[in-house]
């Protein structure tokens, strides 16, 4: 250990002749803890929620998806199929098909998406999880049957367990014709089905999505053997941009393949962005607990005067005495650092078992989610460090200018 980290170890825990010293290099450490424990808190709420809407998403969004680069639809062929499955990596494909459409039950209307899904869908996404009302199920004695997103539901109206009243969908026709004697032929194909469940995921999808059998969905909008996308899971411990490439090297240009956050990619980056501006303005609080640390070291400059004199007398340089001081803000920030990420792993840890903040509202989760990552401690160690070094700046100019000859009184 060099002389100036040790001579700023001893005047930062040394008794001070002035209690007032110690008051203000204790609020300081208190400033900088606070700070510091609020800093890993602000990054860890918006990691829990990234990770609660990721999990979220899974359960709607595949990990991997491929959609024609041109156009709505394609044609999936057994012979794709089997080539995709041969991958390494790709565990299940599901058909899906996406329009769309117009929705009525009883006197309710409204628009949404359609999505047929085959019999894989579940095997690909965590959809099955997410029904809060009837089961995940497009066929009951014979009946085709939906399920319908909770806000789509509560537009509609629609009743789950009634197998009266059909759900009727309405589809425009791609290509449009003239009956006999020129008369024009309904514009819109419509197909009935029964409401048989109901999904919970995301007010995004909740409010739009209706699940259908692919059948149903190629009838109603007149295509045989076209789907729009193919959902892939991975295996597990997949790579996932090995099998992206994979895929894609398949499939070719003409196809977009995308993994699960490229599908999300601009809600994603906005809520980085959020992350990181809500984490700059929480930092402008540091500096105000800077001109704490400000305080502190310049009255520990004057109290040393005397000291300072002596050193320079037997000729330590004036970069020995700058650096003494810097050394102190250093260490008195690096002191706030460790009682800050103590607290903050404490209401880490309360919030996880006990959820002492509650989330308003009909949220998915009672409390609000949090998630400590490694990263996290390092930005703010490394923040909160470069403003208390920089705060030390000022004292340790001023300790420089102290001549090595004082004057007793």
């Amino acid at each position: 250990m060099n002389l100036s980290l040790r001579i700023a170890r001893r005047y930062l825990f040394a008794k001070k002749s002035t209690n007032a010293i110690n008051i203000i290099t204790g609020i300081a450490v208190f400033g900088i803890a606070v700070g510091s424990a609020a800093l890993v808190l602000v990054l860890s709420v918006f990691n829990g929620f990234e990770d609660l809407i990721t999990t979220m998403y899974s359960n709607f969004n595949p990990d991997i998806k491929v959609t024609p680069a041109r156009g709505k639809t394609f044609e999936a062929d057994t012979v794709m199929l089997e080539k995709l499955m041969a991958l390494e990596g790709v565990a299940q494909i599901s058909r899906t098909l996406e329009e769309v459409a117009f929705f009525e039950y009883k006197d309710n209307q409204d628009f949404g998406t359609l999505k047929g899904v085959d019999e894989n869908f579940s095997k690909v996404v965590g959809i099955d999880t997410t029904v809060r009302e009837g089961r995940y199920s497009f066929e009951e004695n014979g009946r085709q049957l939906a399920i319908l997103g909770l806000g789509m539901r509560n537009k509609l109206g629609a009743n789950v367990g009634d197998r009266f009243t059909e759900l009727a969908v309405y589809m425009p026709k791609r290509e449009q014709s003239s009956g006999l004697f020129g008369q024009q032929v309904q514009p819109f194909r419509r197909r009935y089905i029964y409401p048989g469940g109901t999904f919970v995921i995301q007010q995004e999808f909740d409010n739009q999505y209706v699940l259908a059998p692919l059948e149903f969905a190629r009838e109603l909008s007149g295509t045989e053997r076209e789907v729009s996308a193919l959902e892939i899971r991975m295996a597990p411990g997949a790579e996932a941009s090995q099998v992206i490439a994979s895929v894609q090297a398949v499939m070719g240009a003409d196809f977009d393949v995308k993994g699960r956050y490229e599908q999300e990619s601009s809600f994603l980056r906005l809520m980085q962005v959020e992350k990181w501006l809500s984490y700059a303005i929480a930092s402008l609080m540091m500096l105000l607990v800077a001109f704490n640390i400000v305080g502190a070291l310049w009255m520990v400059v004057l109290e040393k005067q005397k000291d300072i004199a002596i050193l320079k007398s037997m000729g330590a340089l004036d970069t020995s005495v700058r650096n003494i001081f810097l050394n102190e803000g250093l260490l008195l920030s690096l002191l706030g650092i460790g009682m800050g990420f103590i607290l903050a792993i404490v209401l880490y840890m309360l919030q996880k078992t006990v959820g002492i903040v509650s989330v308003p509202g009909n949220f998915v989760v009672d409390a609000y989610p949090i998630s400590m990552r490694l990263i996290d401690f390092i930005i703010v160690a490394v923040t909160v460090t470069s403003i208390g070094v920089l705060a030390s700046v000022p004292p340790a100019l001023r300790a420089m200018k102290v001549s090595a000859l004082i004057r007793e009184e």
